[in-house]
């Protein structure tokens, strides 16, 4: 039986693959219940502490150094004030890496010398001043982040818990305010009809998704700080 010869070049040696556009890291959605979220908001609780902790070895190492500068004493504390900082910045690095997923150089290497030669240490004084600069920042981002998600959650799991009040707390509903003027008058305001409790629900669902966004606004700070202050 004859056979035709058929040009190679007329058989497609692959099936062409629909286009697909490449997300930026940035453009992945990051819903209230998202790892990327929770990542987020426990960079900003362990940023808590950790300002506290550096900022009083901060303030405490370079009072005491600076103090007793014009002694010989002076110099040893302000050089060890320096490696601390280097040291909680490593840590500050390595906790945006993982929560944050932001790759930074390390700074250049301590300064080979005697002392005078560490006290010129810029990286090391740019430590010291992040502790300085990001502690009531992380003081302020620590309350806003809590205080959205308690307020967003709490509201908007409301219509699963509004029973309790009239049944056992004696409230006709979630009391919001109850407080007595100087006049002996009375004010309080209670969510109790099924509208109320739906509009206060509606506003909490609302406050959950805007708060990963928030927290992410808020943490970018850190990021530009760690990107300035304690990368190389």
């Amino acid at each position: 039986m004859a056979t035709a010869d058929i040009p190679t070049a007329d058989i497609p040696t692959a099936c062409p693959l629909p286009h697909v556009a490449e997300q930026p890291a940035g453009a992945v959605r990051r819903g209230p219940l998202s790892s990327a979220a929770w990542r987020e908001y426990g960079y900003v609780f362990t940023s808590f502490p950790l300002a506290i902790a550096g900022f009083v070895l901060a303030v405490t190492l370079f009072s005491l150094g600076a103090g007793l500068a014009i002694t010989v004493l002076g110099f040893p504390v302000l050089v060890a004030l320096l490696a601390g900082a280097r040291g909680l910045g490593a840590g500050e690095r390595g906790r945006a890496a993982g929560l944050l997923g932001l790759r930074t150089k390390q700074p250049a290497p301590v300064p080979a010398g005697g002392i005078r030669a560490r006290l010129a240490d810029m990286a090391g004084w740019n430590a010291v001043l992040f502790q300085f600069v990001m502690f009531p920042w992380r003081i302020a981002s620590f309350v806003v982040t809590l205080t959205l998600l308690l307020t967003g959650w709490v509201a908007a799991l409301l219509p699963l818990y509004a029973w309790v009040f009239p049944t056992f707390v004696g409230w006709p509903g979630y009391r919001l305010f109850d407080w007595t003027d100087a006049a002996g008058v009375r004010h309080a305001y209670y969510l109790e009809s099924f509208w109320q409790i739906g509009a206060a629900s509606l506003v909490g669902i609302g406050l959950v998704f805007l708060t990963p966004a928030v927290v992410r606004a808020l943490n970018g700070v850190d990021r530009a700080a760690v990107r300035g202050l304690l990368a190389g």
